[in-house]
């Protein structure tokens, strides 16, 4: 008997999907397990595999085409089987995926009727009638020079006559410029919102306003994680990245505070075990935060290594959402942008995300004398007043300080 396949929720966030691309056609017997078609969901592109087995009688949603989950995407069944009556149901309950109606032709203009002048016939010139100036030869010469159009200048000689002082107070009539047309650089375009940007904005709203967000903001000295980063990338194939390190040393100090490694859930808060922590990367299309499990159990070695290959499947959308779900807390590094220091939207269900700013020199000073530089860092905390207190974040901000600036015992 014929039915529907229906669009999976294949993210714990998805809710509408867009099918990419459809690997099965219509007539193609199919078994449980094949990659019916290629969905684009609010985070990545994921196959859609079937639980059904027999022919693909229908396709009901094409390629391009977005679908809310729950929704029809096609009919399987047997071979020869009757679904006209299965395909009207799905067409009511989808009105969207029946097809466009043909565009109302609109009756064209009429043309402009002419004139017909019978043949062998001109029609003669219609002349203005001319203006006779009188004007001296030198008052003439003047205007010619200056571009002055004597018929807009009055006369103070005998009967009217133009002269000299009458051409040298006269101005030039301003001439009109052409409106400057516009770059079409600068002309607006509308782009249309993608069903990742449609979530991001959704989310990013919802976290902003229903989380009370407040900031803290300290500076931090880098210079011992900068040679511990130098000694431990000597010699080494894979160089460690800083945003590895910042991972490493943020578990310990969520270690020490697990008020901070937390989540709201309405009529409880969810302490969490492990310290999951994602990390905020950038797409042509928005941006996606891959994360790295458990990392108060890892090494930093292990940790750069996942979230290298993590970076990578986000940046070819390969990522599953396994992977981009349930950070407990979340980096976001615009450093290698110049940017100083900015504040973040929390990712839920995580209830604190760290800002990370460029690094920068700072002046050491010994009384009144400059006696070196020092690399400095600025860090902005966003925290969830529901879930954290002011003076927790501020023990866990100080013993994330603590730890960045004496990495050793945390790293070796």
């Amino acid at each position: 008997m014929a039915e529907t396949l229906v669009m999976l929720a294949l993210s714990p966030t998805m809710e509408t999907g867009t099918i990419v691309s459809w690997h099965k056609k219509e007539g193609e017997r199919i078994k449980s397990g094949d990659v019916l078609c290629e969905v684009e969901t609010d985070k990545a592109t994921m196959d859609y595999e079937s639980s059904n087995e027999g022919v693909l009688l229908k396709i009901v949603t094409p390629e391009g085409s977005q679908v809310k989950v729950g929704d029809a995407i096609g009919i399987v069944g047997e071979r020869g089987e009757e679904i006209s009556s299965l395909l009207k149901q799905v067409q009511k309950r989808s009105p969207e995926a029946s097809a466009a109606k043909p565009p109302v032709k609109t009756p064209s203009e009429k043309p402009a009727v002419k004139e017909m002048v019978p043949p062998g016939e001109e029609v003669p010139p219609i002349r203005a009638p001319e203006i006779i100036v009188r004007a001296s030869p030198l008052a003439r010469e003047i205007a010619r020079q200056k571009r002055i159009d004597l018929r807009s200048v009055k006369g103070s000689g005998p009967r009217g006559r133009i002269v000299k002082e009458d051409v040298e107070r006269a101005t030039v009539p301003e001439v009109p410029s052409a409106a400057p047309e516009i770059p079409v650089s600068q002309k607006e375009e509308s782009v249309p919102v993608s069903q990742k940007r449609e979530v991001i904005a959704r989310r990013l709203s919802e976290s902003k306003f229903s989380a009370p967000h407040y900031y803290l903001t300290m500076s931090v000295c880098v210079d011992r994680i900068i040679e511990a980063r130098k000694e431990l990338n000597q010699g080494a194939k894979s160089k460690i990245s800083f945003n590895a390190f910042l991972i490493k040393l943020a578990a310990e100090a969520l270690k020490k505070n697990p008020v901070v490694n937390s989540s709201w859930a309405q009529k409880e808060i969810i302490r969490h075990g492990a310290q999951d922590i994602g990390i905020a990367v950038a797409l042509d299309d928005g941006l996606i935060t891959p994360v790295v499990r458990d990392c108060g159990s890892k090494g930093i070695v292990a940790i750069d290594a996942e979230l290298r290959e993590l970076v990578d499947r986000a940046r070819s959308g390969r990522l599953t959402p396994q992977e981009y779900t349930g950070a407990t807390f979340t980096i976001s590094n615009l450093g290698s942008w110049g940017v100083r220091q900015f504040t973040a939207i929390i990712n839920p269900p995580g209830s604190s995300i760290l800002a990370v700013g460029e690094i920068f020199s700072e002046p050491v000073i010994t009384g009144t004398t400059i006696t070196g530089t020092r690399s400095m860092i600025l860090l902005t905390l966003s925290n969830d007043h529901r879930v954290i207190d002011g003076a927790v974040a501020a023990k866990f901000a100080a013993d994330l300080k603590k730890t960045m600036e004496s990495p050793i015992a945390v790293l070796y």
